[in-house]
């Protein structure tokens, strides 16, 4: 654990005066000034914010990552009614959650630091990585909202833009690229590293920065398969020449304490584990393949409780004892039609259905991954399918299922061993004819808890497979989702901004509406 998280409650409270100092500088001497702000720990918050507990509570995760993208997915499943994904049904202030936490803080911060850093040759790897990271942080929100505010963002503070524009999505991937670029050609060892443990993910290291900005590029590249072949060839291309992530130490992890409700935990963790520990359930869709394929990681992703609500109850993880609940049913003996008594295999008890690990991913202190060997390595094997890299898909699959599967043990020591993985490789081994189903099926699993992630490639690549629910009052007429409609306030804040995005949106700001890289 790094030592800056020390710092971390401390630094909350002074952000939040230094934000209050930004607004009011001209009428009050006494608010903090710019010279008394320390622009390492605004760089510490954006990255501690992005990860997804921006107010202490979970609420971005919860609303956003468990309740919506988890439940699209069919990581999870939940007959509680507010979990609104399960059953594709809209709470607008679910949708707009993780737009209304990071525009005003991580956002905000990030450009505070460039805008400070910029210029100053003394700060300039400081500078590279916050480009690197606001790509990052980009990438994430135009993927879930479509066009939004980019060009513009987070300058409240500095140009007193408060009605920024929305950038069309292709627009931001664009720039996004040429910022990864240039940012990691930028980078340079030599020179001073002056943030050091107050950057969470890599300690300032230009080294590993250079290598999550090309990973980061190649994430960017094969977003946009489908829409952009050509030119999402020419970004792998050169991802792969500027150097991806090799290995599990290449890894963009953000690790957590165990401090009450904090900024400090995990968001997710929060929730599966304190706030809604009987909220949801593994979902059958996802639990049915893994023992299905006999993957090696299932007693590390689920757990049967006796009783789920009690936190100390860690249950139990046989393989054997695993079972997904359906998606699209109301809780059982409610007398209705969609009871889940009445679903298929019904075990006669909801508490028989799995919940999410709690010695692995349902902790306050499991770590945030941002970005991994394991999904780049399968990222270069779908681009090696496609034929725009060079080298062997199936090598690149194995490598990446072998990092995938062995990244586990980042997870308080857990994971199968390498003998396990390989065994399991040698029955399940890559199969051109149906290749890009098996790799982004293994995307869809080493993303686990990563669910904006997920959902994101599965928009992009059609896999897995999955069924949607019907259930009654849905918005999408029984389809899984394709998007997060904006948050309602932009209406009446930011007008004409918005109507001018939503009129770019085909069939407006609805949650079936596809961005500009999920083409039909």
């Amino acid at each position: 654990m790094r030592a800056s998280h020390i710092l971390i409650l401390i630094f909350m409270l002074a952000a939040a005066a230094c934000r209050k100092g930004f607004v009011g500088i001209n009428t009050d001497p006494n608010l903090i000034t710019g010279s008394q702000i320390n622009f390492n720990y605004l760089f510490t918050n954006a990255e501690l914010i992005t990860s997804g507990n921006s107010e202490g509570n979970g609420f971005e995760d919860w609303r956003n990552n468990l309740i919506y993208s988890a439940c699209m997915i069919q990581h999870l499943s939940s007959t509680v009614s507010y979990w609104d994904g399960d059953k594709y049904l809209f709470n607008g202030t679910y949708n707009s959650a993780y737009w209304d936490e990071n525009y005003p803080n991580s956002v905000a911060y990030i450009t505070e630091v460039m805008h400070h850093a910029q210029g100053d040759s003394t700060l300039s790897n400081l500078y590279q990585e916050c480009r690197i990271f606001r790509a990052f942080m980009f990438q994430r929100m135009t993927d879930m909202y479509g066009d939004c505010p980019y060009s513009q963002a987070g300058q409240g503070y500095i140009s007193g833009i408060t009605a920024p524009r929305y950038d069309r999505q292709q627009d931001i991937y664009m720039d996004i690229l040429h910022e990864l670029q240039d940012a990691a050609r930028a980078l340079d060892p030599s020179k001073g590293n002056t943030i050091g443990a107050a950057d969470l993910l890599y300690n300032g290291t230009p080294v590993s920065w250079r290598k999550f900005a090309y990973s980061e590029m190649l994430r960017v590249a094969m977003r946009m398969s489908r829409v952009d072949p050509a030119t999402a060839a020419q970004w792998a291309q050169t991802a792969v020449s500027g150097g991806v992530f090799q290995d599990n130490s290449d890894n963009a992890v953000l690790s957590h304490q165990n401090v009450a409700t904090t900024p400090v935990v995990n968001g997710n963790g929060l929730i599966l584990l304190g706030n809604d520990p009987n909220g949801y359930r593994l979902n059958m869709t996802f639990v049915n393949y893994l023992r299905r394929t006999k993957d090696p990681r299932l007693p590390y992703l689920a757990t049967v409780c006796a009783n789920p609500a009690l936190a100390a109850d860690k249950g139990d993880t046989a393989a054997a004892h695993q079972l997904g609940q359906p998606g699209g049913y109301d809780p059982p003996d409610n007398g209705g039609a969609y009871d889940l008594t009445f679903a298929p295999n019904w075990p006669g008890d909801q508490n028989r259905y799995s919940v999410v690990n709690r010695y692995t991913y349902a902790r306050l202190d499991a770590p945030t991954f941002f970005l991994t060997a394991g999904e780049t390595g399968l990222l270069l094997a779908e681009a090696a399918q496609r034929g725009w890299i060079s080298g062997d898909p199936a090598a690149y699959y194995r490598t990446a299922v072998q990092q995938a599967m062995s990244q586990l043990s980042l997870q308080n020591n857990a994971g199968p061993a390498g003998a396990v993985i390989d065994a399991w490789l040698a029955v399940h081994p890559y199969d051109p004819a149906k290749g890009l189903q098996l790799i982004n099926e293994q995307y869809w699993i080493a993303g686990f808890m990563d669910e904006h992630e997920c959902f994101a490639n599965w928009r992009r690549s059609g896999y897995p497979l999955l069924t949607p629910v019907n259930y009654p009052g849905n918005v999408t007429g029984g389809t899984i989702p394709r998007r997060f409609t904006y948050p309602q306030s932009e209406a009446s804040s930011n007008p004409a901004n918005y109507n001018e995005a939503v009129g770019r949106l085909p069939g407006g700001d609805k949650m079936t509406s596809r961005v500009w890289w999920d083409a039909q």
